[in-house]
């Protein structure tokens, strides 16, 4: 049987995450507002980090910022293409 392209709550979560930054940048105190956890069992920041789909940056004299990697761009636009 087919798995469902999203049927893994955690892939969903994370092409959520990766569609609200977009491919440009967000804030990283907007992103930790918005999805940062002290929830254990949805790490969903955690998990689009450890899959390298974000890159954060923090030039000097200016606020740090997070956008997607590569491979993040890869991913939400396969996932966007499959809609």
């Amino acid at each position: 049987m087919a798995r469902s392209v999203m049927s893994d709550p955690v892939d969903s979560l994370v092409l959520d995450l990766l569609a609200w930054i977009g491919y440009d940048f967000k804030p990283y105190a907007d992103a930790m507002e918005v999805w940062g956890t002290a929830c254990p069992a949805l790490p969903i920041w955690e998990e689009a980090n450890r899959r390298g789909f974000l890159r954060q940056s923090h030039d000097m004299g200016s606020d740090a910022v997070v956008e997607l990697s590569e491979s993040g761009k890869a991913f939400l636009a396969e996932r966007r293409s499959l809609y």
